[in-house]
């Protein structure tokens, strides 16, 4: 039996529509996905309990799909079975992003579940390599990319973010721990002309088990108000959610959508 540990955002929801056997959904207190109603919620202080539980149910496989913020731990709300997990989760929310979910799922796998990925339950939400949508790349935005891949690598070794945004060679955002959708938003009155473009690709020698990027139709909203170009994603590595939705939206923003293959 899957369990699907579903945080905010729409992936939850596309993941579960696509199993033949619905999984059990389970999320953790105050971040629920999007559209999706848990059968389990469950607070980091009990996570113990809950592991057992999740075994008492039958349940073998897990795949996190999701997002989810560092939440505050009460000590005090901390039960008998989840206190010899304590200095692990500890370090998971003073690690970054990968660390962390490095940390929760080797949680998992030592106590016999397996991890599976959000890539390997839905494969069709990683497009193929190529230009979508009716718009074309600027010869500008190709060295653009080139800057933003190569800025993606020497950012990973640090667990930063898997996104940046690029113009004209000069790096004007960089994706951090308010995610994308901050990021986009607070280049919404830059000083410079607009132009750019959104880049987003997966940490070298990222656990592609979990947090793999992802972009859907509110990407291309996004990236249309803050005055980019288009958008380019590392082919194999980002899921795209509701494509044709997301190509229609850059189509009508004039935004080209790039499915960009990795060069290093």
């Amino acid at each position: 039996m899957l369990a699907l540990i579903a945080g905010m955002g729409a992936l939850p929801k596309a993941l579960s529509a696509s199993q033949a056997e619905e999984p059990l959904v389970c999320s953790l207190e105050g971040f629920l996905p999007d559209g999706l109603e848990p059968d389990v919620v469950f607070r980091l202080e009990q996570l113990g309990t809950f592991l057992i539980d999740l075994k008492a149910r039958g349940v073998s496989e897990v795949c996190f799909a999701g997002a989810i913020r560092r939440p505050q731990i009460d000590p005090a709300a901390i039960d008998a079975d989840t206190m010899p997990l304590v200095p692990i989760i500890s370090e998971a929310i003073g690690s970054g992003d990968d660390g962390a979910l490095r940390a929760v799922m080797s949680l998992f796998e030592d106590q016999g579940f397996t991890i599976r990925s959000a890539e390997e339950l839905a494969p069709d939400l990683l497009p193929g390599a190529g230009v979508l949508g009716r718009h074309l790349v600027l010869e500008t935005s190709e060295a653009d990319a080139a800057r933003a891949e190569r800025l993606i690598e020497a950012l990973s070794e640090e667990d930063v973010g898997q996104a940046c945004i690029v113009a004209n060679g000069q790096v004007l955002a960089i994706e951090a721990v308010f995610g994308t959708d901050w990021m986009l938003a607070s280049i919404k009155n830059r000083p410079d002309c607009k132009g750019g473009i959104f880049y987003k690709s997966p940490k070298l020698g990222q656990d592609r088990r979990a947090d793999l990027p992802l972009i859907g139709p509110d990407t291309a909203m996004a990236c249309a108000e803050a005055g980019l170009d288009g958008i380019v994603i590392e082919a194999g590595g980002v899921m795209v959610l509701d494509q044709e939705n997301l190509i229609a939206r850059c189509d009508a923003a004039g935004l080209f959508l790039w499915v960009r293959e990795r060069t290093i």
